[in-house]
């Protein structure tokens, strides 16, 4: 009879690391899927010797020439000016410190909402669907870039000296000798968001 009563307890000690560990697992499952994703997606792109060729720079004859430069390195180069974007805005972004504080807390928040914590959100007894979190969280994240702070003028910065240097590259860049395959020059310029997608997911599956 002496037994009885600790069995209860000694079965909800053992529940207790269970609960605890799943926001870690959440958050290296993310992550992992995040490196994934990444490094497929930057294994895609070609060799900066070859983005920055002199000898494949000349003056396009017409504007229809200057348009289908610009549609076939938009598609061959597309990771490396990816890459180019990336780099331009976080050089804008660490030349505005408060900017960048609060862009990389609104990371922090949607990671910590969708990868850490498993538990349902609730406020004010009501508990919050997955859609509603990300619908709500979308609304904030909007709200606070684009009025309350000046991290959205930094980005419309960014991203306008990126596509300008990269539209002025493109139209530039002869690219008759870039494309071996003409399946690769039929893709689109967004492609290289599906192939690692589906690979990587492959690879979870297979684990």
């Amino acid at each position: 009879m002496s037994d009885a009563p600790t069995r209860p307890t000694q079965t909800s000690l053992e529940s207790k690391p269970d609960a605890g560990s799943a926001p870690p697992s959440a958050l290296r499952a993310f992550y992992g899927r995040s490196k994934d994703l990444a490094s497929g997606i930057f294994k895609e792109r070609k060799p900066w010797a070859e983005l920055f060729d002199r000898t494949a720079f000349s003056r396009p004859g017409n504007f229809a020439e200057a348009t289908e430069r610009l549609r076939k390195n938009g598609v061959y180069f597309r990771i490396n000016y990816l890459i180019f974007m990336m780099v331009v805005t976080t050089v804008c972004m660490v030349l505005n410190p408060a900017s960048l504080a609060v862009l990389a807390f609104l990371s922090l928040l949607w990671v910590y909402l969708f990868a850490v914590r498993t538990a349902p959100v609730v406020i004010g007894g009501r508990t919050f669907s997955d859609r509603e979190k990300l619908i709500g969280l979308a609304i904030i994240s909007v709200v606070v870039i684009f009025f309350l702070t000046g991290v959205g003028t930094i980005l419309f910065t960014a991203l306008g000296i990126s596509v300008a240097a990269i539209a002025l590259h493109a139209c530039m860049r002869v690219p008759d000798d870039l494309f071996t395959d003409e399946a690769e020059s039929q893709q689109s310029l967004l492609g290289f968001l599906t192939a690692p997608t589906s690979s990587a997911v492959s690879g979870l599956n297979v684990v």
